[in-house]
């Protein structure tokens, strides 16, 4: 790419970043009531986020052959005890990341 192609592409990414961060305040207003649709997104989309990465992630483990999906599933158990444990999000999520790259790391 070019000097001028990159400069293009920051200043696309740029203004894409902050019309995606400055849209929501502008459509719902402090004053008003936000729709009952943005409320039920707000509530549940987090979960199908989360359970979507899963699959992401599950979706080439071989448990035919060493070391069978085993990694995974320890991760995944230590992911479900963290959260029940500290019922935060990002902390579930970086305990078991940071699992399963150690347990990469040691196999």
């Amino acid at each position: 790419m070019t000097v001028t192609q990159h400069i293009i592409t920051i200043a696309l990414c740029s203004l894409a970043t902050i019309l995606t961060r400055s849209i929501p305040f502008l459509l719902f207003r402090e004053n008003k009531e936000t729709p009952e649709f943005i409320k039920y997104i707000g509530k549940f989309l987090p979960s199908a986020v989360f359970g979507m990465l899963v699959v992401y992630c599950l979706k080439d483990v071989n448990i035919t052959a060493f070391p069978f999906g085993l990694p995974e599933l320890v991760c995944i158990l230590v992911t479900i005890l963290l959260h029940l444990w500290k019922k935060q999000m990002i902390f579930s999520i970086l305990g078991g990341s940071l699992l399963y790259i150690l347990i990469s790391y040691l196999l």
